[in-house]
């Protein structure tokens, strides 16, 4: 998938925030570690090492890294170096981006240094990388206040050749004026290649329109009405930081010469943090650092750190107007939330403390601000901004509803306030504290393949912000400071006296405006006539500027096509031969109780076991569709004796997380067979593992479907998933729209449409609106049948144990004893209709949804994994997209992404784009791009990059508890694993070309398309429309069909 520039935003769910541990936990390798120690273990603070001076370092014991400090004696740039026995080295080099106003010119900068360098004068090296290189992340982020250009691979040549493409791109862009306007903004025609051309021509195609990378990405971000309330909730919190993504409304004011001044006064050494991570000798960094930046001077660098507006005079209220969300009750559209400063976030002991307590105050069902505001009915989920920021100067901590009534707005507040008076006198029960403490020490054994990345991601924001680094890093003594701290009486009430007993507070809250959507478009209207005629004034008349217009498109069109084109050799790339032919295996053992199957897989887990296991079943739709829905409320309902928020307790006292989900998978040996049922999985320390069992058991078959409340809350889950699926759907359009194409495919995309794709969507909605006097009785009944089959002690339940070698007697003794408490088999007198669900092939289907730009899929039927085609299909998904469509789809069409991509496991071949423009350019993109494939002759080069691109997701690193899961969960042994990898290797250009005319040209006729977006005249009788809006519920659940 070819979209990885991204503008970061704070996720919306309130959590604990620590710096390293908050969702990537460690990964500790210790028989490896003084190997690394001693390698640096002569480095001492203050000794100069290739133009870099030590200024301090850490040991983390705990964590298995020592950390080193530098600077850069000429241009005074930092340097954080993390040694760590870990092959997965990270590489990022930051820029402090305070944006100086709304035209988003740190976000464009960020597209545009990754178009070419001094030393690698090519277009756009970043995404003809991506193809060279076996790296398993690249990316480039542009934050509120600092830009991120980060990657990982184990490789260490990969490492040396991207290090030195994005010092380059960074430091040394040319920043040519066609990459402003192709990734930034121009007017243009709608199509250049229409322009021009006389009456004859479509007048809408020739029209002018506002273009540009980021532009249409900025306008499918103002689309998600989370992401508009986050952003305008910034602008009045902080109102000295400018929006860095860029408003639509402002992009059209920055010029290129701004653009390369904000380069030169941001993109200098003396403004960089440079973080390097892994096993990889540090000299060998600092060399090549040192090289890029030695002909350099140091420079002043506006360093300032933004604070947010002060709230001592407060309270403060701010009200905005918003977007109509089509798929919430018209009376529930209210966002608001109520805001409060913490302190200094250098401070990291104070900040671990108030992270504890605020998590305290909004995580899970069973706390008090959930059962306060959203249990009681003020709103259905938490707003966009709602949870404990640590990522500033300041702490801000927030607490919000989506989903709010007009009349109860300002009651959202008073509850908050109530529910912190609440607390003040009830206190912090001492088992939750010690739940988080529990918590906090399975992440610390937890092993993850991504550690050093989610490091510099955590450290990068405070450092950038005064937050030493060093002392995020101390993770034992800053545990142990806090539980020096909280053994002295109400240390955690106090805080909450301290800091959010008061109403020292913003206040913010978005009113739905129905005319909001359409004063967007008649702005945008309105500009564009002003900038045409500013264009205009440049010539003799309006028409020559339009002709001036169309040439530069042409120019463009022109530049873009060249560069298919254009010598590559000064890239660096890896080669075939850097591939390994053999894939070391993980091996698993198996063995069986009473009739259920094992798998072991017996590895270093740091005293931690991981359970999966996977129950099939033959499921009706009316059960199926809702399964979601059991999956929610049996984490949410309770039992007879325990209340959820006693189980909550429970769970973090005694496990990492037990989960329940949908399974679905279709047979690697052929497509049209498909098997469906339930995953469970869960992890604990070894000496908790009874227990986690015993919790699985409980809230599966315990979880009290007929309790006085259980319809009450199964409402409050379905409203919580309704007010999200349109911000769900805008930040993943792609997804849902190439799940939809499948689903006519093959079974076990239908299963997948039913599960997870905008059918569940509809489903939700159309519950979630149903009136309260109408009775959930008959979905409650459904939800009591799946719970009556969904875990057994039968044939048709496996599992899979991964764990130390020496826990594995306990693990199989907890093991029995779980399997016999379970029922021995299922329930025979279901009553269900037969499944009547069916999706056609070759169907056009268009769905209206309130975006400025769309989201486009075409899907074909294909092979399955072990078919000798399959291979090829793979490395022809890999062709298209960074040979055909990222130029045509993206750099042409002005789409944020476009791509291709080949499921071997699903037996699909699918084509996408993403916020895009312009859908029926993208749709006969997609349709041509077979026979553009079947004729086109295949260099090496090409097929090289395409290898290469496969394999970084098959050699990506893999976490101990993933080992084995691929056979468990998908069927793929490791023998039908190795005859695919020699495939992929052996691959030649006319295994391409024959697939490509085999199953993307004579199989287009069967394809299956899906467009999300604005309704416009193109949308004929030859597509189908479907509505998702909140009509009643499917025929499937025994209402009207979808």
């Amino acid at each position: 998938m070819v979209m990885l520039r991204a503008v970061q935003m704070k996720t919306s769910a309130p959590r604990l925030v620590i710096p390293y541990l908050r969702s990537t936990p460690i990964r500790t390798c210790p028989r490896g570690y003084a190997t690394l120690t001693d390698r640096n273990s002569n480095l001492k603070p203050g000794e100069h090492l290739h133009g870099f001076t030590l200024q301090r370092t850490k040991h983390v014991p705990e964590l298995q890294l020592t950390a080193y400090h530098l600077q850069h004696e000429k241009t005074g740039a930092e340097y954080l170096h993390v040694a760590r026995e870990d092959p997965n080295n990270v590489f990022s080099i930051g820029f402090k981006t305070n944006p100086p106003d709304d035209t988003g010119v740190p976000h464009i900068l960020e597209h545009t240094t990754l178009c070419g360098s001094e030393k690698y004068p090519v277009r756009d090296p970043f995404f003809k990388m991506l193809p060279r290189s076996l790296s398993n992340f690249m990316n480039a982020f542009t934050s509120s206040d600092h830009t991120s250009y980060p990657f990982a691979t184990t490789n260490a040549q990969d490492f040396k050749n991207l290090m030195s493409v994005y010092l380059d791109a960074t430091l040394k862009p040319l920043l040519q004026e066609h990459d402003f306007t192709q990734e930034g903004w121009r007017i243009g025609p709608e199509n250049p290649l229409a322009a021009g051309g006389g009456k004859s021509q479509d007048p809408e195609q020739q029209r002018l329109v506002f273009k540009g990378v980021v532009y249409n990405e900025m306008k499918g971000q103002m689309s998600d009405s989370g992401y508009l309330y986050y952003i305008r909730f910034q602008d009045h919190l902080f109102p000295d930081i400018n929006n860095s993504g860029g408003d639509p409304r402002n992009i059209t004011d920055l010029t290129h010469e701004q653009l390369k001044k904000f380069h030169a006064d941001h993109y200098h050494p003396s403004n960089a943090k440079i973080f390097t991570y892994g096993d990889l000798p540090l000299e060998d960094h600092l060399q090549e650092i040192d090289r890029n930046l030695w002909n350099f001077e140091r420079i002043p660098v506006d360093s300032d750190i933004k604070i947010p507006i002060d709230l001592s005079n407060g309270p403060l209220n701010v009200t905005v107007n918003g977007p109509i969300d089509p798929l919430v009750p018209a009376d529930a559209q209210y966002k608001t939330s109520t805001t409060w400063a913490l302190g200094d976030t250098s401070d990291v002991v104070e900040m671990f403390s108030l992270g504890v307590m605020t998590s305290l105050l909004t995580d899970g069902y069973g706390s008090p601000l959930y059962r306060n505001l959203i249990e009681a009915g003020l709103g259905t989920d938490w707003s966009p901004n709602s949870g404990f920021d640590p990522s500033g100067k300041q702490a801000m901590f927030s607490v919000g509803l989506n989903g709010v009534k007009e009349n109860d707005v300002s009651k959202v507040k008073e509850a908050i306030f109530k529910t912190f008076e609440e607390v003040r006198e009830q206190g912090f029960p001492a088992s939750k504290v010690d739940g988080v403490l529990h918590q906090l020490e399975l992440a610390l054994k937890h092993k993850t393949a991504n550690f050093g990345m989610g490091l510099m991601q955590r450290l990068k924001p405070g450092w950038f912000n005064g937050v030493d680094p060093f002392d995020s890093l101390a993770w034992q003594e800053t545990v142990d400071s806090f539980k020096e701290r909280y053994a002295k009486s109400r240390f955690l009430e106090d805080l909450l006296e301290k800091y959010l007993l008061n109403d020292k507070t913003l206040t913010f809250t978005m009113v739905p405006s129905e005319t909001f959507g359409q004063a967007l478009v008649d702005e945008e209207t309105q500009r564009l006539a002003s900038k045409i005629l500013e264009t205009a004034k440049q010539f003799s008349s309006e028409e020559e500027a339009r002709k001036h217009l169309e040439k530069r498109e042409l120019e463009l069109l022109e530049v873009q096509e060249n560069a298919r084109n254009q010598d590559l050799s000064c890239l660096p790339t890896l080669d075939v031969k850097d591939i390994p032919r053999q894939k070391e295996k993980k091996e698993v053992r198996h063995s069986s109780i009473d009739q259920v199957k094992v798998q072991w897989r017996e590895a270093p887990t740091n005293g931690l076991t991981y359970f999966r296991a996977v129950n099939i079943l033959d499921l009706p739709d009316e059960l199926r569709q809702l399964i979601p829905l059991f999956s929610d409320a049996v984490m949410r309902l309770g039992t007879k004796d325990k209340t959820m928020e006693q189980l909550e307790e429970l769970i973090k006292l005694k496990t990492g997380g037990i989960s329940v989900n949908y399974y679905s998978n279709t047979s690697p040996l052929a497509f049209q067979q498909a098997r469906e049922g339930l995953v469970f999985s869960g992890y604990a320390l070894d000496r908790n593992v009874p227990d986690m069992y015993e919790l699985i058991r409980t809230v599966i078959q315990e979880t009290h479907f007929d309790s006085s409340e259980a319809e009450k809350k199964i409402r409050e889950l379905l409203q919580s998933a309704s007010s999200g699926a349109i911000n769900s759907i805008a930040s993943s359009g792609h997804a849902f729209a190439r799940t939809f194409a499948q689903a006519g495919l093959t079974p076990e995309a239908l299963l997948r449409e039913q599960t997870s794709g905008l059918t569940q969507v509809k489903l939700t909605t159309s519950l979630a609106s149903r009136p309260i006097e109408n009775s959930l009785s008959d979905i409650i009944s459904k939800l009591k049948q799946i719970q009556s089959l969904a875990l057994t002690n039968t044939s048709s339940l496996r599992v899979a144990i991964n764990n130390d070698t020496e826990s594995s007697k306990s693990n199989e003794a907890a093991l029995s004893a779980f399997l016999s408490s379970l029922p021995t088999s299922t329930p025979s007198n279901l009553t269900t209709t037969a499944s009547q669900l069916t999706f056609q092939q070759n169907t056009k289907t268009f769905f209206p949804l309130p975006y400025q730009v769309y989201y486009t899929a075409l899907a074909l039927p294909t092979v399955p994994y072990t078919h000798a085609s399959s291979p090829a299909l793979q490395l022809l998904g890999q062709l298209l997209t960074h040979n055909y469509l990222h130029p045509e789809i993206r750099e042409k069409g002005g789409a944020y992404g476009g791509g291709a991509t080949a499921s071997p496991l699903r037996a699909t071949f699918s084509y996408y784009s993403y916020r895009d423009p312009n859908p029926q350019n993208s749709l006969k993109v997609m349709q041509d791009a077979g026979k553009w494939a079947a004729e086109k002759e295949w260099g090496e080069r090409e097929m090289r990059e395409a290898k290469l691109s496969v394999f970084q997701g098959i050699d990506a690193p893999q976490s101990v508890a993933q080992e084995g899961m691929r056979e468990f969960l998908s069927g793929v042994d490791d023998e039908m694993a190795q005859v695919r990898r020699g495939r992929l290797l052996d691959i030649t250009h006319g295994d391409v070309k024959r697939v490509a005319e085999e199953f993307l040209v004579k199989g287009l006729e069967g394809a299956g398309v899906a467009v999300l977006g604005e309704r416009k005249g193109w949308v004929d009788e030859g597509w189908e429309v479907r509505d998702l809006g909140m009509e009643k519920v499917a025929e499937v659940l025994g209402e009207e069909e979808m």
